[in-house]
């Protein structure tokens, strides 16, 4: 798909599109004049449900959005009968819902194999039947766990998951690499997203959490010494890589990451984000939570080299944009 015939309006099922990321893919979409269709169950877990009513309600307001070019539909990717109807007059699938979270994940293991790896597998069956040529699929650096030498590469093994996330973003991988046999000539990048942050992000991911207790004068609480590392990568570079695989991503199943390639230990956030909210934090510390790995840092290479992406927003300027949100909101 070349990026001038991209640039000509379509219409694109995006899974998950009014959550975290989902929101600002969706407004990329409907500002080059593209048109949406979103699948959406609008649960509360983990991403509140209020928050999902505000960001389609966002949408529609942003872009005085008619019924031909915005669509927004309540069901969950596992039903494979809306799954088939939902595919129906699309130029390709932006698949992005899922259950997220690490922690939680230990709380209800079954259900995040059933929405992250059977819902991916239904929907993706349904692609095919279509006869569909794209299926972007959102995939996860946990995939890589504590085992993965770093900078990780697509190609090193992701066999040692941490969590029962991490083990149903992996499955949701393997059984698309699987089922990519009977359609060849169908293109799905598998994006690995490297700790997403920016505006409208998920309230208990650190970032958000941390700013909004940074901002109202409140502690703030470190797991470990502060010196586990997270590659922090800007919502708006992750739509740019989105929009870039879709374009430029070869037949078949292939691995790319999206991060910044410049991960920062939590001590140098608290420096960043004191810098950012123009006061210092208290900091209390808590032992590491299960399912935590030690480091995310992405080598992002193949994506350069591939996709011709490049992630543009440094940590000071992506956090000086979460701030701006929260104060816009206020």
């Amino acid at each position: 798909m070349s990026t001038d015939q991209t640039r000509k309006p379509r219409r694109w099922l995006v899974t998950g599109g009014v959550g975290f990321i989902g929101h600002h893919l969706c407004a990329a979409l409907l500002e080059r004049g593209d048109a949406v269709r979103i699948v959406d169950d609008f649960s509360d877990a983990p991403y509140p449900a209020v928050m999902k009513e505000e960001n389609e309600a966002s949408l529609r307001r942003a872009f005085a959005l008619q019924d031909d070019r915005f669509e927004v539909v309540r069901g969950c990717i596992t039903d494979a009968a809306l799954g088939r109807r939902l595919v129906k007059d699309v130029s390709g699938v932006m698949h992005l819902a899922g259950l997220a979270g690490v922690r939680p994940s230990f709380a209800d293991p079954a259900r995040y194999l059933h929405v992250n790896a059977e819902g991916t597998a239904n929907l993706l069956d349904a692609s095919q039947r279509e006869g569909l040529g794209l299926f972007v699929l959102a995939s996860s650096s946990s995939v890589y766990g504590n085992t993965t030498p770093l900078p990780a590469h697509e190609d090193a093994p992701a066999i040692v998951p941490e969590s029962p996330y991490a083990a149903s973003k992996r499955a949701a991988e393997l059984v698309a690499s699987a089922m990519i046999r009977k359609s060849p000539r169908m293109r799905c990048p598998a994006l690995r997203f490297f700790t997403v942050y920016g505006p409208r992000q998920r309230p208990e991911m650190a970032i958000s959490l941390f700013l909004r207790r940074v901002l109202r004068g409140e502690s703030i609480t470190v797991f470990g010494d502060g010196s586990m590392r997270r590659d922090f990568t800007h919502v708006a570079d992750i739509v740019r890589g989105i929009l870039a695989a879709a374009d430029h991503a070869p037949e078949g199943v292939r691995a790319y990451n999206l991060g910044s390639g410049a991960p920062v230990t939590l001590n140098e956030l608290v420096v960043a984000m004191s810098i950012a909210a123009g006061r210092p934090p208290a900091v209390e510390h808590a032992p590491v939570p299960l399912g935590d790995v030690d480091a995310t840092f992405a080598d992002i290479s193949r994506a350069s080299r591939e996709l011709g992406w490049r992630p543009e927003i440094k940590l000071a300027e992506g956090l000086a944009t979460v701030v701006d949100g929260f104060r816009a909101d206020a």
